[in-house]
């Protein structure tokens, strides 16, 4: 509830329900909160400290993409960790690289981290050094083998499911929308078709 989270504001509290639906007046959303009122007023909900996975999608993330609360917050954990602010630096060139498929910076980029205080980073960079031409090429073309990633992948799981024995679930889910599952009551013809497929 969002008194006990601290908002104690009745015309904020007002317009918050107001854009979920709420028809009444604001006068009516006072009389209600005044009991609330003359008991002990609620202390404001400490926010938690965010973890490693929400701070690493925030810094990877397009910042226009994260909201106003995520930005703010973000901006707090730069300011107190000077290293993470220059990771994102880094990460903000990546991205720009690939976004613009200008996979001719990447050397400059790769030499960038060399004076990082960040260990990682260093590594990373010096990994992409091992198949240089390769990681220029993904950066540079703009063709995509995810389509290809996504159906070997399936294949992937479909061996698996056939290897382990049929189960309880339907397999439905493991095939393409345009295709009818193989396994309505025929357990053995998943296995046959995984066999095929080998």
């Amino acid at each position: 509830m969002r008194w006990q989270e601290g908002c104690t504001d009745s015309g904020r509290l007002f317009r918050e329900i107001q854009e979920r639906g709420y028809r009444g007046s604001s006068r009516s959303v006072r009389r209600w909160l005044e009991p609330m009122r003359s008991a002990e007023s609620p202390t404001p909900k400490r926010s938690e400290a965010p973890t490693v996975g929400q701070v690493t999608g925030w810094l990877t993330r397009h910042p226009d993409s994260l909201s106003s609360g995520q930005q703010l917050r973000l901006k707090r954990i730069l300011a107190d960790c000077p290293e993470l602010a220059d990771l994102r630096g880094h990460i903000a060139a990546f991205a720009a690289m690939m976004k613009n498929l200008d996979g001719r910076l990447l050397p400059r980029w790769m030499k960038a981290p060399q004076g990082s205080e960040l260990p990682p980073l260093r590594g990373f960079a010096r990994s992409l050094s091992k198949d240089l031409d390769a990681v220029t090429a993904g950066l540079t073309q703009p063709y995509s083998s995810g389509m290809v990633e996504g159906h070997v992948n399936r294949v992937k799981y479909l061996k698996r499911q056939g290897m382990d024995g049929p189960t309880s679930t339907s397999c439905g889910a493991a095939f393409c929308s345009h295709r009818e599952p193989i396994t309505h009551g025929h357990p053995e013809m998943l296995i046959r078709a995984v066999q095929n497929d080998r």
